[in-house]
């Protein structure tokens, strides 16, 4: 009989192990966090954010998440406060040992990235799913409890500095007017869309000083009349380069559209379509990277968190940049001076040109991966195939912000001369970022 109460015993503890190591083995999977961080994009996709404002909910979101992994690595890891502007508390219970620290920050992530910009709850069923998986798996209810004390701490934190960034403030803001000016930005075609975010220089940065602090050279002067001028020869270059693409530069420049809303238009039917934004495109990455790079949960979330806020400042000296010189898009001038019917392989955003956001926030972005990663990183970016656009691979993060300078021209909605600069702004941006935040200890 004694014999057989302890067979059980040991069967029940061997039990209790295997539930106990199931949930974990399923919850401390790096991959679930890079899983939800996909979520988060789709969600944003499926709002119509422009990308600068989706960046806003992944900044917020990778850095609550990352508080709590810096808080249970001490010596791995620093915290954000008193790096980022305005960024002076977070609120942590106390210690806990049932909190289970890699599904906090997953809860974090979720309910910061749901909060900023969208109604809450927008990922209501997909914490559930995870959350059920996790209960299948042996969680225990302790475990869950403490650990969502944790996650809703550090996000109410989170979420009320958000609220002082100037966001809503800008909401109300003057909306940009549209001046018949020989060289100012209008509205392009199909959609004819309003100037988006005119005011989102005025967004607190996270850890630039300011908006302006690399100040580019100004774009060439609006000359379309002279065949000599540089501006000329740029609209010429943009123009001939569109009209002669092969099919590689073509896959290039679709692969790096990342239209968060394309009209279509067919005839007198029109539909729009979706994909993730630039921003998001570089989300994706970082998942790619941290995969193969085989990371561990907190380097995933470091990599996230380091590469969001890199992003959200490159969009804010961006668009300092466009909406102080509003410079016309080579649509617009080529359709008016040269050819009436000329179409860009891409769709034209609805902002001025000068300078590239998408140049300028991959170069960020780059330099903020390649401190994490290193440089020659080589890997392949799947993030398009969901799409229908095949993979691409690059010898680099810079590599693959290099090839998209030359994206944004083959798709004919920049002149050449602003991706250059834009790739090399970007890149000054992101080596600050970079410089500046002391996250990782060793």
């Amino acid at each position: 009989m004694r014999r057989l109460i302890m067979g059980l015993c040991a069967v029940l503890c061997l039990y209790a192990c295997r539930q106990s190591n199931e949930y974990k083995t399923y919850l401390h999977n790096p991959e679930l966090f890079s899983q939800t961080v996909h979520e988060l994009n789709t969600v944003v996709m499926g709002n119509n954010f422009p990308p600068m404002v989706a960046a806003r909910n992944y900044v917020y979101a990778a850095v609550a998440a990352y508080e709590i992994m810096a808080s249970a690595h001490p010596d791995r890891y620093q915290s954000l406060v008193g790096q980022l502007k305005g960024l002076e508390k977070v609120s942590l219970p106390p210690a806990d040992k049932d909190a289970d620290v890699e599904l906090a920050a997953l809860l974090a992530y979720m309910k910061v990235g749901e909060s900023v910009t969208f109604p809450e709850g927008s990922l209501e069923i997909y914490k559930d799913s995870i959350l059920q998986v996790a209960r299948d798996k042996g969680l225990p209810g302790k475990v869950e409890k403490a650990s969502q004390l944790l996650a809703d701490s550090v996000s109410a934190s989170i979420i009320r500095w958000s609220k002082s960034d100037n966001y809503l403030e800008t909401r109300g803001a003057e909306k940009y007017t549209v001046k018949d000016i020989p060289g100012r930005w209008v509205p392009t075609p199909p959609m004819y869309g309003s100037a988006a975010e005119p005011h989102w220089m005025e967004i607190r940065s996270m850890v630039i000083d300011s908006a302006s602090i690399f100040e580019p050279v100004a774009p060439p002067d609006f000359n379309i009349n002279d065949k000599n001028s540089k501006y000329y020869k740029e609209v010429m270059m943009i123009k001939n380069a569109v009209d002669s693409l092969t099919d590689e530069q073509k896959h290039i420049a679709e692969f790096w559209d990342d239209n968060p809303f394309k009209m279509n238009v067919t005839g007198h039917v029109m539909y729009g379509s979706k994909k993730f934004s630039p921003s998001g495109h570089w989300m994706s990455v970082i998942g790619i990277a941290a995969k193969q790079a085989k990371s561990d949960y907190p380097e995933t979330v470091y990599a996230f968190a380091k590469t969001s806020i890199a992003l959200f400042d490159a969009f804010i000296q961006c668009w300092y940049v466009k909406y102080k010189y509003n410079t016309v898009r080579p649509e617009t001038v080529i359709n008016k001076h040269i050819d009436p019917n000329w179409r860009p392989y891409l769709q034209t955003p609805a902002f001025p040109e000068y300078t590239c956001g998408h140049s300028t926030i991959s170069s960020a972005a780059a330099e903020a991966l390649t401190s994490v990663y290193g440089d020659n990183f080589a890997y392949t970016d799947s993030t398009e195939l969901e799409f229908g656009i095949k993979n691409r691979s690059f010898k680099s993060f810079r590599d693959a912000a290099l090839e998209n300078n030359w994206a944004r021209f083959y798709g004919g909605l920049h002149f050449h001369n602003s991706c250059i600069i834009s790739t090399d702004i970007g890149a000054r941006v992101g080596q600050l970022v970079a410089d500046r935040l002391k996250m990782k200890k060793k």
